[in-house]
């Protein structure tokens, strides 16, 4: 077998790069084809291969996803950056050797993406709090799991001001100020938040997640039961599902898909079911 494995070369400060290499070493020695490319030679190269491994963050399996949304091959995520949300939701805590072994033996299964605009995604889009968090992390160091991002959010939490939304679909219309707006199909964002606990990658819909206005007193109060994912009973907390869903401004909104900072007056959100393959 033939397998593609698509890395970047700055994913995870180099672990990437590190990690394709170990995985292709482990494919060779299980009489398969490993062949790296990072980016810049992905091209067209992939649809010749049986399959497509994806090693790298959040940030990698983004770029793969918006250059290559209609692969009709099967693919298999690696934990090789330093935000791993979506790999944690499909895979777990499990060892390299382990996911190459799960990766072959396993049939493909559908996954649901997203369009966010003109944008694809696979973890979720999240719009104010989020998205001028993530705006401030663009062009630094970012360290392993959430704390460049836990670093980013302290900085936040005091001064951020509040938005005005509107919110529209088919199960709820809102107009007001919100500190959060997650968009989710995976549960997880920025290294380890629960934003969406009960989001599933393959039910066909996204989990919503709306924070109204805060004090800066109470945001420090909740920030780790955020975390947690124990806020959906929250008296300031409106989660529901939705297949598609309007959120415009008269302002310029800022937000990230899949951690990767976009701004506009509206976001069209689209779900796409089923429409992708993975090897989980």
């Amino acid at each position: 077998m033939q397998i593609a494995l698509v890395t970047n070369s700055l994913a995870g400060n180099g672990k990437g790069l590190k990690m394709s290499g170990q995985i292709s070493d482990m494919l060779k020695g299980k009489g398969h084809d490993g062949q790296v490319f990072t980016e810049g030679f992905w091209d067209s190269k992939v649809h010749a291969f049986d399959q497509v491994w994806i090693v790298g963050g959040d940030g990698t399996l983004n770029y793969f996803v918006n250059q290559f949304h209609d692969l009709k091959k099967p693919i298999c995520l690696f934990a090789g950056g330093t935000g791993n949300d979506f790999h944690a939701m499909l895979y777990g805590d499990v060892s390299l050797s382990d996911q190459v072994e799960l990766a072959l033996r396993s049939l493909p299964r559908p996954i649901d993406a997203g369009r966010c605009n003109d944008r694809y995604f696979l973890n979720g889009v999240g719009i104010g709090f989020e998205g001028s968090v993530v705006k401030h992390m663009a062009g630094k160091t970012k360290w392993p799991g959430k704390t460049s991002f836990l670093i980013a959010i302290l900085k936040h939490i005091l001064f951020y001001k509040e938005k005005s939304y509107s919110i529209r679909c088919t199960e709820k219309t809102a107009d007001g100020d919100f500190l959060m707006i997650d968009v989710a199909n995976g549960k997880r964002f920025g290294g380890g938040f629960y934003v969406a606990p009960r989001a599933e990658p393959n039910d066909g819909l996204f989990d919503v997640n709306l924070v109204s206005k805060l004090s800066p007193w109470k945001r420090i109060g909740y920030l780790p039961v955020i975390e947690k994912g124990n806020h959906l009973s929250l008296p300031f907390v409106d989660y529901f599902n939705t297949k598609k869903i309007v959120i415009s401004s008269t302002e310029i909104m800022q937000a990230h898909v899949d951690g990767e900072y976009v701004e506009g007056r509206e976001f069209v959100i689209e779900m796409l079911a089923g429409k992708l393959e993975f090897l989980c």
